[in-house]
């Protein structure tokens, strides 16, 4: 049988390893300035289109003087950081530590690289640093990321910012269940939460949309 004190000591010693995660995102991203949010799958080749979109929407974004966060793996999160060091920008990458993935990619500043082992620690620093969202297909974490911001902007803990979805032929299917189960049959959002979803096809089209967000609000942490 379990020593369940032994398991309830070490729970309390683990409560200091997740504020020393808290206190360095806390320190590094507080510095960075304005940024926006990349996310998609890890699994992404480089030859794939959605990698080469990803890199020219973090390419466009540090020529509008955003920042780039991405979760510091390979794949679409290495085409953001890849295309923000070509343009010039800050490459920002929140690495998790995982026994199966994941290296962090070569394309992310030294200064600028934060390694986590909870995740959800790692998700409050990819939303309260970052003033959009921009997502491409990806699986369970990144749909887990993308629903994570919409629940936030949803229910007011957080401030409203874009939350734009790159790829209309791969997203379509989860937007027509949303549409046609979660709002029309079970009414378990509201019509206007569909408006917190834009959906394009190109790099030009999502980097378009924040820049004209911003046009109008105020640049500032989420909450």
């Amino acid at each position: 049988m379990k020593d369940w004190n032994n398991i309830k000591t070490r729970d309390s010693w683990e409560i200091f390893k997740i504020m020393g995660e808290f206190v360095e995102g806390f320190e590094t991203m507080s510095r960075i300035g304005p940024c926006v949010s990349i996310f998609g799958s890890a699994r992404t080749k480089p030859e794939n289109k959605y990698y080469k979109i990803a890199e020219e929407v973090a390419y466009l974004l540090t020529q509008q003087k955003f920042g780039v966060i991405t979760g510091g793996g390979p794949g679409i999160m290495e085409a953001g950081n890849k295309g923000a060091q070509r343009g010039g920008g800050k490459s920002v990458g929140l690495n998790i530590v995982l026994p199966f993935e994941q290296e962090a990619n070569p394309y992310i500043d030294n200064d600028k690289i934060i390694n986590f082992d909870y995740f959800f620690v790692r998700k409050v620093m990819f939303i309260k640093y970052a003033q959009g969202f921009i997502v491409l297909p990806g699986g369970f974490g990144t749909l887990d990321e993308m629903f994570e911001a919409l629940t936030l902007i949803q229910t007011e803990k957080s401030g409203k910012f874009p939350v734009i979805l790159i790829g209309r032929d791969f997203w379509s299917g989860l937007i027509d269940w949303i549409k046609n189960t979660l709002l029309e049959e079970e009414h378990n959002i509201s019509p206007e939460d569909l408006d917190l979803i834009k959906i394009v096809d190109s790099a030009e089209e999502a980097v378009n949309h924040i820049s004209d967000y911003y046009k109008n609000h105020h640049l500032k942490p989420n909450f």
